[in-house]
């Protein structure tokens, strides 16, 4: 007999990277003594990376195990008929104490057609910033593939980048073919499609321990830019208390922006999962058989067949995302 469903949180998976730092473990508690830890990957079926579940009946299992076992209860009829036994979603936070590499994604065609996996379109939720501290968007002005590879060539790449200061609060939505990274100073919450495909066009000609730079993906990755996009990638957003406030609605996830200060009850009509990253405060999950809780930084998962469920919070904001 198979374990009822029920909100579903999972143990962190850290990375460390050359440009991390110390923040994911001091603000989040996330258990790790690394001065460089970049990444907390919360929710993913990446191969090799994939969560396993921290809490309840299912504690030990793994987000993949799970998703086989109860397909349609997890991720809701619709996403079993589009995904199968993939999980759409990667979700993370990410501690930059160092720039990120200048870098894109390609689209799904191309990342199917090369890599056997999903495009990486996804988006950013700001969660504290350092002064001065940058997001880098888009170009600064219209650039077309000729200019690109000329600046690219002249190692003068950062002439024509777009660098936005931010602040907590701030969103972006990053679309696949669209360059970007993130700067020194910013700790961030990311969603994401499942991939771990990124193409990496200029490092800052730093050197890692051993001496030796990071590769660099040139060669393929001027396909999978998009010279076309607007500078639409700011995300503006309601903040009204006690519902759900969209910030990114596309065809790969939506995302909502809720700002609890009471009892919230919420009804899953959207036939899929949701998942809430906590990005302040704390917040009780609470069903007919179960209840837990999340901090700052942390996450949940409620299946596809919870329908009915509570968030309570004297003061936390969250995001909400499904598919």
């Amino acid at each position: 007999m198979k374990a009822q469903l029920y909100p579903l949180q999972f143990q962190p998976i850290l990375k460390d990277k050359i440009w991390g730092g110390e923040k994911l473990s001091s603000q989040f508690n996330k258990a790790s003594n690394s001065k460089v830890l970049g990444e907390s990957w919360e929710v993913s079926t990446v191969p090799g990376d994939i969560s396993i579940v921290s809490h309840g009946d299912l504690k030990g299992s793994s987000l993949q195990q799970i998703l086989e076992n109860y397909k349609e209860d997890l991720l809701g009829k619709k996403n079993v008929k589009r995904f199968g036994n993939a999980f759409p979603l990667l979700i993370k936070f990410i501690d930059a104490k160092k720039d990120l590499s200048i870098q894109l994604h390609p689209g799904d065609q191309l990342a199917k057609k090369r890599h056997n996996s999903f495009g990486k379109t996804e988006m950013w939720y700001v969660m504290q910033a350092d002064k001065d501290a940058n997001l880098i968007v888009g170009f600064n002005k219209k650039i077309d593939k000729d200019t690109y590879l000329k600046h690219l060539s002249d190692n003068t790449l950062t002439e024509i980048l777009n660098f936005d200061k931010v602040k907590e609060g701030d969103a972006y939505f990053i679309e696949a073919g669209r360059v970007h990274a993130i700067g020194a100073g910013v700790l961030l919450a990311e969603i994401q499609q499942t991939s771990d495909v990124t193409y990496r066009v200029y490092d800052w000609d730093r050197l890692d321990a051993e001496g030796k730079s990071r590769e660099l993906h040139n060669d393929i990755a001027i396909d999978a830019f998009d010279f076309n996009m607007k500078d639409d990638f700011r995300v503006s957003y309601k903040k009204s208390l006690n519902t759900d406030n969209t910030m990114v609605s596309c065809p790969f996830f939506t995302t909502n922006y809720i700002e609890i200060t009471s009892k919230l009850k919420k009804e899953n009509t959207k036939d899929s999962f949701i998942i809430y990253m906590c990005v302040a405060g704390v917040v009780s999950v609470i069903t007919d058989t179960y209840k837990t809780q999340i901090s700052k930084g942390e996450t949940v998962l409620i299946p596809a067949s919870l329908t009915n469920y509570v968030l309570e919070s004297a003061n936390a904001k969250l995001l909400e995302v499904y598919v």
